[in-house]
C-alpha cells in the first residue's frame, strides 16, 4: 500500500457514474418495479452502499477508510432505456475516496444486471468513470468528459475560491539569500501558487532578516493597494528570525487563527511545526501572512491556506461572513 502517513487529513469527496442499457421491455419493468426478483432500483442502491464500504476488500492495495457519507442514486433515462447510477462518497482522510465511489457504482450496476437478466439477458453496462473528486493538496479534479448541467446542480463540485484581480506580493526574508549566497526557492513557489489562483503579483522581493526594513516595506505595500502579502522566512526560533516582530510593528489587527491553523495542519507532516511562529495580521484591508522559509513548508502552507484566502480578503474589505 502507498505510504500516506505524512499526508494531511482533509475533507475528501468523489462521485462516480455508470449506466445500464436495458432495452425497452426490461427498462419498463425496472422503473415500474415489477421485475420477478423485486425492486431492482432499491436493491441496487443498497448494493452500491455495500460496494463502497467494501472497496478495500475487493482491491488488495486500496486503503480501508472509515466512510462518513455514501449516497447512491439510480436515475432512469427513458430516451436510452437506461439506468444511470451515481455513487457519492465522502469522508475526512489522508487519501481519496474515488475507488470507493467507483466500487459503489459498479456494485449497483451488477445488481441491476442480476435482477434484470431473467427478463432480458441481452443487457450491458459501462461508461463507469469518476465525475469529479475533491480534497487533498490538488483540490478539485473534474473528468475531461465533463458533467451535465443537472449533475453540476445536484453535486455542486467545490473548487478553491480564486483570487482574480487581487493584487499580491511575496517577500522572502533571508540574510543569505539577500546576499546571493543561495537561490531563494520558496518565494518563486509562492508567486506561482498565487498566480494559479488568479492573483496579480505586484512585487516579489528578497530582504534581509531585519524587522525595521520589513515593517517599512509592508506599510508601503499596504498603502499602494496591495491586498495580500505572503512573507516566507524568519518565523523560526533562530536569533535572526524576526518576521513576527516586524508584523507586530505594523499590525492594525492580529489574525491569530491563521497561524494556529498552519501549525495544527502542518503538525500532520512534522512535529517540528509546533516550533513555527507563523502568523498573520491586517494593515487596513491588507492581509499579511508570515510562513516558514523552506520551499516545502511554503508549499504546505499554501495547500492549507488557499481555501480560506479569498473569503478572508472579502471579510477584511467589509464582506459578510460565510
Amino acid at each position: 500500500m502507498a505510504d500516506v502517513r505524512h499526508k494531511r487529513i482533509t475533507a475528501r469527496r468523489a462521485v462516480a457514474v455508470g449506466e445500464l442499457s436495458a432495452g425497452a421491455m426490461a427498462f419498463a419493468q425496472i422503473v415500474e418495479r415489477r421485475l420477478p426478483k423485486g425492486d431492482a432500483l432499491t436493491m441496487a442502491e443498497i448494493a452500491g452502499l455495500q460496494g463502497a464500504k467494501n472497496a478495500s476488500q475487493l482491491m488488495p492495495l486500496c486503503h480501508p477508510l472509515p466512510l462518513e457519507y455514501i449516497n447512491v442514486r439510480c436515475e432512469p433515462v427513458p430516451e436510452r432505456h437506461a439506468i444511470r447510477v451515481y455513487c457519492e462518497v465522502a469522508t475526512f482522510a489522508r487519501t481519496g475516496v474515488e475507488m470507493e465511489a467507483l466500487a459503489g457504482t459498479s456494485a449497483a450496476l451488477l445488481t441491476l444486471y442480476d435482477l434484470t437478466k431473467p427478463v432480458e439477458p441481452a443487457l450491458s453496462f459501462g461508461g463507469v468513470r469518476l465525475l469529479f473528486k475533491e480534497g487533498g493538496k490538488k483540490g478539485l479534479w473534474l473528468h475531461p468528459d465533463g458533467m451535465s448541467d443537472d449533475e453540476h446542480a445536484h453535486y455542486k463540485p467545490r473548487a478553491i475560491a480564486r483570487l482574480e484581480s487581487i493584487r499580491a506580493a511575496v517577500l522572502t526574508l533571508s540574510d543569505r539569500a539577500s546576499r546571493g549566497e543561495y537561490a531563494d526557492m520558496a518565494g518563486p513557489l509562492l508567486v506561482d501558487r498565487l498566480r494559479e489562483l488568479g492573483a496579480d503579483i505586484d512585487h516579489a522581493d528578497v530582504l534581509a532578516d531585519d524587522p525595521q526594513p520589513l515593517a517599512a516595506r509592508l506599510r508601503a505595500l499596504a498603502s499602494s493597494g496591495v491586498r495580500l502579502v505572503l512573507c516566507t522566512g524568519g518565523t523560526g526560533l533562530g536569533p535572526r528570525d524576526r518576521t513576527p516582530e516586524a508584523l507586530t510593528l505594523v499590525a492594525d489587527r492580529h489574525v491569530e487563527g491563521i497561524g494556529e491553523l498552519f501549525r495544527s495542519e502542518s503538525s500532520q507532516h512534522t512535529q517540528m511545526a509546533w516550533l513555527s511562529r507563523a502568523e498573520a495580521v491586517l494593515i487596513g484591508e491588507t492581509l499579511i501572512i508570515a510562513l516558514p522559509g523552506s520551499a516545502k513548508a511554503a508549499a504546505q502552507g499554501m495547500d492549507i491556506l488557499a481555501p480560506i484566502l479569498a473569503h478572508a480578503l472579502s471579510m477584511a474589505a467589509g464582506g459578510g461572513h460565510a
